[in-house]
C-alpha cells in the first residue's frame, strides 16, 4: 500500500538531510519539502515557528524503517510523525512501489 508520511523539521538543512537519506537508502521514492508556519501548544505556551514540512511518498512495508530513520535524525524532542494511505494515478503509484523495493 502506498502511504504519505508527514513530518516537519526545524530548518531546510535538517529536512534535506532526512530526505536525502530516505531516498538514497531506498526507503522513499520522493520527498517534497515546503516552508510552513506552525502554531502549536508546547509546555503550556502557544508557540509560532517557521518549519519545513516533509511529504514522504513510500509504502506501508517501509513505514517502520522510515519512522526509525526520521526519529534517529530529528532534532525535535517530539517530532510530528503521521501517515495515511493514499491512492493515485496508477503509473505514479507503481513508480513509488518500484522505487522502494528491497
Amino acid at each position: 500500500m502506498i502511504i504519505i508520511v508527514h513530518t516537519t523539521t526545524a530548518n531546510l538543512d535538517e529536512a534535506k538531510n532526512i530526505a536525502n537519506v530516505l531516498v538514497g537508502d531506498g526507503l522513499a521514492a520522493c520527498v517534497n519539502m515546503r516552508p510552513v508556519t506552525s502554531v502549536y501548544k508546547w509546555e503550556d505556551k502557544i508557540e509560532e515557528e517557521g518549519e519545513i514540512e516533509l511529504s514522504i511518498k513510500t509504502t506501508s512495508e517501509m513505514l517502520e524503517s522510515v519512522r526509525n530513520t526520521i526519529l534517529s535524525m530529528h532534532s525535535y524532542e517530539l517530532p510530528a510523525l503521521i501517515w495515511w494511505p493514499v491512492d493515485g494515478y496508477i503509473k505514479y503509484v507503481e513508480w513509488i512501489a518500484e522505487s522502494v523495493k528491497k
